[in-house]
């Protein structure tokens, strides 16, 4: 089943499968030859710490290929829509406090909370999707469950 992805989040998937195949898989390549000259490897800390970098750097690649192939870039400029689908930027109002939060709806490999963008699949993210401005959602946290009114929807590249 295909990913939704913005297109910034693509690129940075595709830049760094590139950085880990260009620069980092050979770096790791290079450490290991350099550990193996240096004798005896059954007490080489240098060898297996070069190893298990290869280890991490050969997962990593395999993933990154995995949510690039699987991934359906979503197009967000010039968008428009009347509810909240994946890639709005969302004004909401939080009833109790009357603060204002803007949350960017994105994949959950783009989610990051310091810049205000939450996973479509985050309890925030599945609450909001297919609500209209007025309209007003309930989510509940660990915590407690916060009440949220929809004041703007927008679309803007990240």
């Amino acid at each position: 089943m295909p990913t939704p992805i913005t297109k910034k989040g693509y690129d940075a998937l595709k830049a760094e499968l590139d950085r880990l195949r260009k620069i980092e898989r050979p770096k790791v390549i290079e450490a290991i030859a350099e550990a193996r000259a240096h004798g005896d490897l059954s007490e080489n800390a240098e060898y297996d710490a070069a190893k298990e970098r290869q280890g991490f750097i050969e997962s990593r690649l395999s993933e990154l290929e995995t949510k690039l192939a699987e991934a359906r870039v979503v197009e967000i400029t010039g968008r428009t829509s009347d509810t909240v689908v994946f890639g709005a930027t969302v004004l909401v109002v939080e009833q109790e406090s009357q603060s204002k939060r803007q949350y960017m709806l994105v994949g959950q490999d783009e989610a990051d909370m310091k810049f205000n963008k939450i996973s479509v699949q985050s309890p925030v993210g599945r609450a909001l999707i297919g609500k209209r401005v007025g309209d007003f959602v309930e989510v509940t946290t660990p915590v407690k469950t916060v009440e949220y009114e929809v004041v703007e929807i927008k679309f803007e590249e990240p």
